[in-house]
């Protein structure tokens, strides 16, 4: 065993690349492209580093043109779910007691893989199995995974170098231990740095894990597979169990080796497992711990001092980039009477320039939702618009999936603060505007705070002090990541530690020792150097 106190380096952001004209990385990443478009893989179940083939196949398809194949996987039945709780229960003993180091050290090599030969790799496999353009992919698979690799082994150190006081003739100590158990992470499609995320935060601090991916990205997830154990995790503490959520979730919510979970996703999916674990408390070995972060209704509350032309970009970018399927998406903006028009002539405008296509033409700003599903629930929003007289379009409201899923960017103006698409989550590129009187700035923002059961994200654009102090007050429970002047997505690791509350989850912070904290459970040792050898005190001896 080695001895020392070892500091992991101290961490900064992954520069991203520009994927320019001419660039290197541009050359590198369309020549990956092509070369993963040309194959088809097979992708297996992953249970204790085996690989599982179950026979039940589905595909994997790119979003833009949904006609093209990228690969099949293999989905899970109930036993392979049983597998893998044997498989993570096996590593936990040789796992939960690694020395921290050589568990930081794994997560750090595979920030380094990520940022070298791996970055094309997982980047292509955002973009073809995702539809994201190569900035959206960047920032995303690459970028912020590399440093959640990078500064949760760092914030790791942080939490084991707390330690309490002692006093005299004794030593306190704490020791911080894994939870006895296994973790299931639940990942979306959305973004390849929280598939990544989910299942590495509880496995750094010396947990074991069953991970489901989304199915509609479990291309992505394979990938993120392969680079993990190059890095060199061993097998069985993180195990890949794609397929339905019923034949994965039921069987591990009955296990009494549950844990703990780590989930982001829909809202009634996240409290029907919550429900379903107080429904079964009393069979775990212990209390689970329940982290997870689900919806959000975003919005953008703009002052009549705001600057026009940052407020147009930053609602254009805010509801748009990712064809709007961010949780932090601004999905809803309240905009006052006296901008409006030159708001909305600069929205119309730029809106109208957006270029919407296949991710591999670097021109495109928006590619394709994610898949026939959503497609369908998006456009059933915009045809409720389209068949109400409270709602007009200010622009776009068409859309075509006869070869991927292509919904044009939309803004929609309602006369009704409170109307549906206003307060329901779309996780579509559609931006509702309320138009206010400039005289209720602080009655509407009272609305904006009511009118959402979400409170992930949101953003006040403002020149003038009082009135951004006065929204950032009213609006203080409304969003657990909170923007001044600035677009209310795009939460950077280190920097802006994100999650929100009320509907949209337990806000436990991703991207900082806060989330990590939830995966360890303390215990407190004293050690007597000077034990007393008689039970009685001085006060005792004069009566």
């Amino acid at each position: 065993m080695a001895n020392g106190f070892f500091n992991v380096p101290k961490p900064q952001n992954e520069p991203i690349l520009s994927y320019g004209p001419g660039s290197p990385e541009k050359k590198s990443l369309k020549a990956k492209l092509s070369e993963m478009k040309s194959r088809q893989i097979e992708i297996p179940v992953i249970i204790g580093g085996e690989e599982v083939k179950t026979g039940s196949l589905a595909d994997c398809r790119c979003p833009h043109d949904h006609g093209h194949l990228l690969g099949q996987y293999h989905k899970v039945s109930e036993k392979e779910v049983d597998m893998a709780i044997d498989a993570a229960m096996k590593a936990w003993p040789a796992w939960s007691t690694m020395p921290w180091e050589d568990r930081a050290a794994i997560f750090l090599k595979a920030a380094d893989l990520l940022a070298g030969p791996y970055r094309d790799v997982v980047n292509a496999a955002n973009m073809l199995c995702a539809s994201k353009t190569a900035f959206q992919a960047e920032i995303d698979s690459a970028c912020e995974l590399i440093d959640f690799y990078r500064f949760n082994p760092y914030y790791m150190q942080q939490i084991y170098m707390q330690q309490p006081e002692s006093s005299r003739a004794c030593w306190n100590y704490v020791e911080q231990r894994p939870l006895e158990g296994f973790i299931f992470a639940v990942t979306p499609f959305n973004f390849a740095s929280i598939a990544g995320n989910l299942p590495t935060s509880p496995a750094m601090m010396g947990n074991v894990v069953l991970w489901k991916p989304a199915s509609s990205t479990v291309y992505v997830a394979y990938y993120i597979m392969q680079l993990l154990k190059e890095a060199g995790l061993p097998d069985g503490v993180i195990n890949m169990v794609p397929g339905p959520g019923s034949k994965v979730g039921n069987p591990v919510l009955a296990s009494e080796h549950l844990a703990g979970i780590h989930f982001t996703g829909s809202t009634p999916v996240f409290q029907n497992m919550w429900k379903t674990v107080g429904d079964t408390i009393q069979k775990y070995h212990s209390y689970p711990r329940i982290v997870g972060e689900t919806g959000g209704k975003d919005f953008v509350f703009v002052h009549a001092s705001a600057d026009i032309p940052a407020t147009v970009a930053a609602l254009v970018r805010g509801a748009f980039e990712y064809q709007g399927q961010k949780c932090s998406a601004a999905s809803r903006a309240y905009i006052p009477e006296s901008l409006w028009p030159s708001i909305r002539e600069g929205l119309v405008k730029m809106v109208k320039s957006i270029k919407m296509g296949d991710p591999e033409d670097f021109t495109n700003f928006m590619c394709a939702v994610i898949d026939k599903a959503a497609f369908e629930t998006i456009t059933d929003y915009i045809d409720y618009a389209k068949a109400s007289d409270e709602a007009e379009f200010v622009v776009g409201g068409t859309y075509d999936d006869s070869k991927g899923y292509f919904i044009d960017p939309t803004v929609i103006l309602t006369t009704n603060p409170r109307f549906k698409t206003m307060e329901e989550e779309i996780f579509g590129p559609v931006l509702t505007v309320y138009v206010y009187p400039d005289s209720k700035f602080e009655e509407t923002l009272h609305l904006c705070d009511e009118t959402s059961p979400y409170a992930l994200t949101g953003a006040v654009f403002s020149q003038d002090r009082q009135a951004t102090i006065l929204a950032r007050d009213i609006l203080r429970n409304a969003a657990g990541n909170f923007y001044i002047n600035d677009k209310p997505t795009g939460a950077v690791v280190g920097q802006q530690p994100f999650g929100g509350g009320r509907a949209s989850g337990t806000n436990d912070k991703a991207g900082s020792m806060i989330n990590l904290q939830r995966w360890i459970t303390p215990r407190t040792i004293k050690e007597n150097f000077l034990p007393p050898g008689d039970y009685r005190y001085p006060h005792m001896d004069e009566k």
